[in-house]
């Protein structure tokens, strides 16, 4: 009984099912797999010049002209059987599959018996290597083994003696077109496969860009956002001009920065540094009237983490902004840990957005960990942990 079970595809095994889907992937190549496909008939048809030999050698009229004309009428259908099988053959459901290599057994093998003569079980030569194509490595070496055992057990039957020439040719021939499959299809998947590494690529540069651009604009736009409206309510409350300066200076170089950093991020040569973003972090809270508490100094964080932490602080601090009420903000860090909490309101069901999602991706590439939701405290809370933290911060 065949074994239908799907065979893990990334392993090898003379279980597994020939997998031609690549034929008809539009993404796969499109009219160069086309071609292939037509390349794989053409060069497979041209070696049925084989059957020629048969034509010229039965008829010579020696089998009467019956006995001939159904041997011609064989080989015609088992001709055009092949080149079909080998066009609608990779792309058809397994139990077709099946049904086309009987088929295929069924056709080839008839001559021979019209015939009366073992010699024509060469011809099943088209008939294995449509069975290596369509069937388990496993099955079509059987029917490949079973039809050289059955042409020399004919041969000893019927004249007592074995013409290994012609059994050595069934065995050559059907291994050149078992060859010729198997480059086939290794040069289809090698082609699909360069395809789809390509497209990863370009979908992991979109994310990439697409992250940085979160994490960059989120922040400097939350910033941006609170100093205009803090210089906004200076000159409508009261005369004092100078504060009102000082924060459209902050604000002129906070634009500067953030389009440093979109021009860097596209670039693919934008660095973090976490004690940049700690001040930044205390100069977007205290406009915002945020008590803030923060790290006095950097060095306590690993140097492999530092840039992976900057961006915690940053879209940490971001949400703060963002969503909550929070009066206060507190930042706590260690060499392989980081900790940033509020006192805000916490939602009951807390649905992360692309800012949690582009940080947890970020730890995950350092073997680092993420976790967020609400404090032991109440407001919320991101902890961030790196690959050396064994316990709890």
């Amino acid at each position: 009984m065949i074994d239908m079970r799907e065979p893990d595809p990334d392993r090898f095994s003379a279980r597994q099912w020939p997998d031609w889907s690549f034929w008809t992937d539009p993404r796969g190549g499109g009219s160069g797999v086309h071609r292939g496909r037509v390349r794989s008939v053409v060069v497979n048809g041209l070696m049925m010049g084989f059957l020629a030999t048969w034509v010229i050698a039965i008829a010579d009229g020696r089998y009467g002209p019956v006995r001939t004309g159904l041997v011609f009428g064989f080989l015609g259908c088992y001709a055009v059987a092949y080149l079909l099988v080998l066009w609608f053959g990779p792309l058809a459901l397994r139990r077709q599959r099946i049904a086309m290599v009987a088929a295929m057994f069924a056709l080839g093998a008839t001559p021979a018996l019209i015939l009366g003569s073992p010699a024509y079980l060469t011809g099943l030569t088209y008939a294995i290597a449509t069975g290596l194509m369509l069937l388990p490595l496993r099955i079509s070496l059987l029917l490949g083994v079973g039809a050289a055992v059955a042409q020399i057990a004919w041969m000893i039957v019927r004249d007592g003696v074995v013409a290994w020439g012609q059994v050595l040719t069934l065995v050559a021939v059907t291994a050149i077109l078992g060859i010729v499959y198997a480059l086939t299809f290794t040069i289809g998947h090698l082609r699909l496969a360069r395809e789809q590494i390509r497209r990863m690529a370009v979908d992991q540069e979109r994310q990439r860009v697409a992250r940085d651009l979160h994490d960059v604009l989120g922040h400097s736009l939350s910033t941006m956002t609170l100093k205009l409206g803090l210089t906004r309510r200076i000159l409508e409350t009261s005369d004092n001009t100078d504060a009102a300066l000082a924060e459209i200076r902050d604000l002129d170089d906070l634009c500067r920065e953030a389009l440093s950093d979109v021009r860097a991020t596209v670039s693919d040569y934008r660095t973090v540094s976490f004690a940049t973003e700690v001040a930044g972090a205390r100069m977007a809270l205290r406009a915002a009237g945020v008590h803030a508490e923060l790290p006095a100094a950097a060095d306590a964080v690993a140097p492999e983490l530092q840039g992976v932490f900057g961006y915690v602080v940053r879209e940490a601090v971001t949400n703060v902004l963002r969503h909550s009420d929070a009066q206060r903000c507190v930042v706590r860090v260690g060499r392989d840990w980081l900790e940033v909490a509020d006192d805000g309101t916490v939602p009951a069901e807390i649905v992360p957005g692309h800012g949690l999602t582009g940080l947890a991706e970020r730890m995950s590439a350092v073997s680092g960990s993420l976790e967020h939701g609400r404090g032991p405290h109440g407001g919320f809370r991101v902890l961030a942990r790196g690959p050396a933290t064994g316990g709890a911060a």
